[in-house]
């Protein structure tokens, strides 16, 4: 059997950043994730996915997102229940995030600011080695034909 849930949407608000009893991290969101429901184009719903993300990548996600975000999400679907305030028993359905991208494009500032100090773990200075930008030369075109292509 396979629970696979990849989604591509907007946050709906911030991410609800909390901390278990135990100090682990956890985050819950809703992504509007867009639904074409005819051929026509200019007819589109949305659904409202819940969603929740543990440890790190709840603090990452929270620390880089914001209202409005774009993500791709990549987990499973989860169903638990709980007793409300009331005593009355709620169901959730959420799909648990095991990945995510941010698919927004960075800021102008993010791109200037200066690169994270980085702290060597070894004795012995390593030379550090850039990978060439395959761009860098004037950004001419490539030339390749539709039957190149993957898609």
């Amino acid at each position: 059997m396979i629970n696979r849930v990849v989604l591509v949407g907007r946050l709906t608000k911030d991410i609800n950043l909390r901390k278990t009893q135990s100090g682990i991290s956890v985050g819950l969101f809703t992504l509007a994730v867009n639904r074409q429901y005819s051929k026509d184009k200019e007819h589109k719903e949305a659904d409202f996915v819940s969603c929740i993300i543990w440890r790190k990548g709840a603090e990452i996600l929270s620390q880089y997102t914001h209202k409005g975000s774009r993500i791709g999400i990549d987990g499973r679907i989860q169903t638990r229940n709980y007793e409300d305030k009331n005593g009355q028993r709620v169901y959730v359905t959420e799909v648990v995030v095991d990945n995510f991208e941010l698919l927004d494009s960075k800021p102008e500032q993010a791109t200037t600011s200066a690169p994270v100090a980085q702290t060597q773990t070894t004795t012995q200075a390593q030379p550090a080695q850039q990978t060439p930008d395959p761009f860098a030369d004037g950004g001419d075109t490539i030339d390749i034909s539709d039957d190149d292509l993957p898609f």
